[in-house]
């Protein structure tokens, strides 16, 4: 049986909500209802009776359908009739007009585990407007899709220089969280005056991934259309620093990475005997569609990341949870590839909205200066134990054991 979210518990609480008036809601077209996955939330929210006056959207905007890195517009929800405030583009946070007149802001965003992926950061920055403008959150948990499990967690943690909105906080690449719990450790750490409420969901197992909870899976943005692909994208991301495709403009975003001129058979060769957990590696050509990334239109070989796990679904939600590790999996392909091909190898821009000069692209992915010229060209052998310091996580461990938060 399907499990229910935090949106399906306050639907079926009105009590909680009975002496609101007027709430906000940061959402878009990737959170459901776990009880019924064609139903948009805020569609549920507002049939219910739930007094939404305005809506916010993050990255891809309301729709969830907007290109990677676009600024995003104020518009109006076809759906619930209701305004539309981008929280991706000319601003990241909401503004203090468009908080004045709330009662309460609600948070129902769908999330895929990784520290890079945007919609941590409108909650980051959600919760410090709320918190300055004195209104109270109430964020509806959502599952982690990779699960919670503390040691299949991910860094490195984000160093001072190399913040921005893929990363405004020491949190990990891959930090096994949810937002209700991310919420309640920024709280914690920064806004302890903030009035926060997190609606939770039915028991969450933190030790099974995605496929446990007998939801269909929604993508929550364009390149993430596949629970695969956000399996490994806490990893193969880094990708998009590099003149690869990771697959965009194809049916496997994030589970490949390939160019016109990769060697893919001795790449795939190499990966595969560093015998990294829960790992298949095959070969495969493919040709992303014409499009805003990498080789578009461009016949490429290159190796797909597959999941070594058994075909039965809450088996393999156990694998994914415990034993995948994107990271160490990426950063073992990137430098695979950079030392087999330094001619072809090359670092690369990507502009966004948040980064119009898409300059430092990887460093504000990863989290760490100074990591590129190792990756490029030490063997992997060499990198082993600089790598197990990238990745170390007992600063994250003491942070949420502090707030009383965290992964199981």
């Amino acid at each position: 049986m399907p499990m229910h979210f935090g949106v399906d518990h306050i639907l079926a609480e009105p009590a909680r909500w009975r002496g609101w008036h007027r709430v906000g809601l940061v959402t878009n077209d990737g959170a459901r209802c776990g009880t019924d996955v064609t139903q948009h939330s805020r569609v549920a929210l507002q049939q219910a009776g739930v007094p939404l006056v305005r809506l916010f959207g993050p990255e891809h905007g309301l729709a969830g359908s907007g290109d990677d890195g676009a600024a995003m517009h104020d518009g109006r929800d076809p759906r619930t009739g209701l305004p539309v405030v981008s929280l991706y583009g000319t601003r990241m946070r909401p503004d203090a007009s468009h908080l004045r007149d709330l009662d309460v802001m609600l948070v129902d965003l769908p999330d895929v585990g990784a520290r890079c992926y945007t919609y941590a950061w409108t909650l980051f920055h959600t919760l410090a407007a709320c918190a300055d403008a004195n209104v109270p959150v109430v964020v509806l948990d959502r599952p982690n899709p990779l699960g919670g499990v503390l040691a299949a967690c991910e860094g490195p943690l984000v160093d001072d220089a190399c913040r921005s909105f893929l990363g405004e906080d020491a949190i990990p690449l891959r930090h096994g969280c949810t937002f209700g719990q991310l919420a309640r450790l920024w709280q914690h750490e920064r806004h302890p005056h903030l009035t926060l409420d997190v609606v939770a969901m039915e028991t969450w197992d933190a030790t099974r991934a995605w496929p446990a909870t007998g939801v269909p899976w929604v993508p929550t943005s364009p390149a993430m259309p596949h629970f695969d692909s956000a399996v490994w994208y806490p990893g193969t991301c880094l990708g998009e620093a590099v003149a690869l495709s990771v697959g965009r403009g194809t049916d496997m975003p994030f589970e490949v990475w390939g160019a016109p001129w990769l060697d893919a058979d001795a790449v795939a060769a190499e990966l595969a005997s560093h015998a990294l957990p829960a790992l298949e590696v095959s070969v495969v050509t493919f040709t992303p569609r014409p499009g805003p990334w990498s080789h578009a239109g461009e016949p490429c070989r290159g190796v797909r990341l597959v999941v070594r796990a058994p075909a039965a679904a809450i088996d393999r939600a156990a694998v994914v949870a415990r034993d995948t590790r994107p990271v160490r999996t990426a950063l073992a392909l990137l430098n695979a590839i950079a030392r087999r091909h330094p001619k072809e190898f090359a670092w690369t821009t990507y502009p966004t909205a948040a980064n119009p000069t898409g300059d430092g692209h990887f460093e504000r992915l990863f989290g760490r200066a100074g990591a590129r010229a190792d990756l490029a060209t030490r063997p992997w052998a060499d990198l082993r134990e600089q790598v197990d310091s990238w990745l170390d996580l007992g600063d994250w461990c003491r942070r949420l054991a502090a707030a009383g938060v965290g992964p199981g």
